[in-house]
């Protein structure tokens, strides 16, 4: 599809068909999301695909029971795990770097990222680094705090989660991002950590008409799109 269409097609779907997503076409979309941008490159998110049958009934009970979750062919969880930059950046590192570059991404990646994102017993030390300098010059305020850690990570993701909806659309199938959810649940039945968080659920499958509730709604825009 051309990308406008693909962008007016999607829609949150409510009620699926009984037809199989292909595997193909989840993995296509899936390979769209890892291209997607992310904060420093450090891709601290991850989907889980879940292929189990009682797995996706219990997943379905977790979203509330909606009916894009009861219906759906395929579930995918998406959370984030904030400690992931620790892998990533090293897998950065250990590739190699463009010429010319070596030095900026070791010190990038081996001192910068690692005071940003971890020594988190320096956060208020951090917090008031940042605070002195911006006085003095623009200056990025974060992160200093595990939230702001956690806030970027979400951004990350939540472009990934686009990503891989735009390409399921593409694809002429559909998909429906849930937020309505108990997290602590999700955490069990896909054994994750304390400390991972979920983003989304997002469900996949071809839509029913019924599977619409009504023409899409967006207040006026210039409400939202400001020209200055």
């Amino acid at each position: 599809m051309e990308f406008f269409e693909v962008v007016e097609k999607r829609r949150s779907i409510r009620k699926y068909s009984d037809k199989k997503v292909p595997t193909e076409v989840m993995n296509k979309a899936l390979d769209a999301a890892l291209l997607a941008p992310n904060s420093s490159n450090l891709q601290t998110w991850q989907f889980h695909w879940v292929h189990s049958e009682q797995k996706k009934k219990n997943l379905a009970v977790a979203c509330l029971s909606q009916g894009s979750a009861e219906s759906a062919q395929e579930l995918l969880v998406v959370s984030v795990r904030p400690s992931l930059w620790k892998k990533t950046s090293q897998d950065i590192l250990s590739r190699g770097t463009p010429a010319g570059l070596e030095k900026l991404m070791q010190t990038y990646y081996g001192k910068l990222i690692p005071f940003l994102y971890g020594f988190q017993i320096l956060a208020p030390f951090k917090w008031l680094i940042f605070n002195i300098v911006g006085i003095l010059k623009p200056t990025p305020r974060k992160p200093w705090s595990l939230r702001d850690r956690e806030e970027i990570c979400i951004k990350s993701a939540a472009l990934a989660c686009q990503n891989f909806m735009l390409a399921i659309t593409a694809q002429d199938f559909d998909t429906c991002p849930m937020e309505g959810f108990d997290e602590s649940r999700i955490k069990k039945i896909l054994n994750l950590k304390f400390s991972d968080r979920i983003v989304m659920v997002i469900s996949v499958g071809e839509r029913v008409d019924r599977g619409v509730w009504g023409e899409r709604y967006r207040s006026p825009r210039d409400w939202f799109i400001h020209e200055i």
